[in-house]
């Protein structure tokens, strides 16, 4: 084999621009390239230990990389080689490796993960799972690697928040168990850690206290009567007027938007993904409306315009460019004095649900009204997947009219009686 002699940085000076390009061997597999723009460039090649076929790899060009450190890289790949690695792929993992230490810093990917989140909820919910984790986790964890974090940390965090918490702290460990599986899905880590342990043994088992309802005729009829006569903020009025008549859960009732509401057709259209149950299989959630409620509607957009209040939400906030906050119904409750437990006069946004379906079931003695029916007004669904998707076939609207129009006219009944 004919021996290469070696380059030197005068040769390499005097080396002219030629017509096509051409290359000047220092041997060992590095050359440098001449090309016919004046650019002088390193380039190695070898034969991969690992495939066996050529491969090239440029080492920068001339004016960057002297003709030694052009021979120690040269080195430092022959030196791989000869231990059976590929430098090319070594290289490559050892930045993905890089990229994954600096994106699996925990304040990274819980910003990446929440970024993910935010497209599939609804907004109260991302800003529920957003503050748990800055105000609770990320203080604990903030400056350490994903793979750093042990058991015991996620394990202070949670009894932490459990001693003044223990709602949050079980949706905490929820929330910090997704996180998990969503680093080891991105290769941040290898294992999901929360898998290891039982919630159970760090969160005590809490009994269920179902949402407060009023089922009595009489203290019914007082709380229609205060709600239609409240001389408070005129978008919590007309909320509670309406939930009064429509059984809608807080976060739907808060957030409702004109574009849901279709007066022509007497409808209320919310998209499946701003329910509770988001199951892509399921229909939009569509519930008829009163001429009750669509006096209530009408009554609430001309306050609206009064006040050049924005066109997006139904019942807007005090800066009449936001929507009303979800608690603030419970507080205009409490100010009527629905806030004693003791003698049955207690009831919070949630609880309309629970009294209209508590009275409707016991008025419906002729049993015009099913339990499917009931169920369904209220966008209750079967956790079994394969029934839901066999019950959703079904065109419960139609039966939605006559429940509604009974409802609607028991609660005049009560106002005016």
């Amino acid at each position: 084999m004919r021996r290469v002699a070696p380059l030197t940085d005068t040769l390499i000076r005097k080396s002219k621009i030629k017509e096509k390009d051409y290359t000047l061997a220092d041997g060992n597999g590095l050359h440098l390239l001449i090309q016919n723009n004046g650019i002088k460039k390193w380039e190695f090649v070898y034969t991969s230990p690992t495939t066996g076929k050529r491969r090239k790899t440029s080492f920068g060009n001339y004016l960057n990389t002297t003709l030694q450190v052009a021979r120690q890289k040269r080195a430092d790949f022959i030196d791989k080689i000869s231990k059976g690695i590929d430098p090319i792929d070594f290289k490559r993992t050892l930045k993905e490796d890089i990229e994954i230490n600096s994106n699996g810093m925990f304040i990274n990917i819980m910003e990446e993960w929440l970024l993910k989140e935010k497209k599939d909820i609804v907004e109260s919910t991302f800003k529920f799972k957003d503050r748990c984790l800055r105000n609770d986790v990320l203080p604990n964890v903030k400056r350490k690697h994903i793979r750093d974090i042990k058991i015991h940390d996620i394990v202070k965090i949670i009894e932490k928040k459990e001693m003044n918490a223990p709602e949050i702290a079980s949706r905490l460990f929820n929330l910090m168990d997704n996180l998990f599986k969503y680093a080891v899905l991105k290769g941040y880590c290898e294992r999901n850690i929360l898998s290891d342990i039982r919630k159970s043994d760090i969160i005590k088992p809490r009994k269920v206290i179902h949402y407060e309802k009023i089922t009595n005729i009489d203290i019914l009829e007082e709380l229609v009567k205060s709600i239609y006569s409240y001389n408070g903020n005129y978008s919590i009025k007309n909320a509670l007027k309406l939930v009064l008549h429509l059984p809608l859960r807080p976060d739907n009732l808060c957030l409702l938007r004109w574009q849901y509401i279709d007066f022509e057709n007497k409808t209320l259209v919310i998209p499946r993904q701003l329910m509770k149950v988001k199951d892509a299989n399921l229909d939009a959630f569509i519930l008829p409306l009163t001429d009750e409620v669509i006096e209530i509607l009408n009554e609430q957009m001309l306050i609206n315009q009064s006040f050049n209040a924005t066109k997006d939400w139904i019942f807007v906030g005090k800066s009449a460019s936001g929507h009303i906050n979800k608690e603030s119904p419970n507080r205009a409750l409490k100010l009527m004095g629905f806030n004693d437990k003791t003698t049955g006069r207690y009831i919070t946004l949630h609880g309309f649900r629970g009294t209209m379906r508590s009275l409707t079931e016991t008025m419906n003695e002729d049993g015009r009204f099913s339990y499917e029916v009931l169920e369904r007004v209220l966008d209750h669904h079967e956790k079994n997947m394969v029934a839901r998707a066999y019950n959703n076939k079904s065109d419960y609207f139609k039966h939605f009219i006559p429940l509604l129009n009974f409802w609607t006219n028991f609660i005049i009944l009560l106002r005016d009686k």
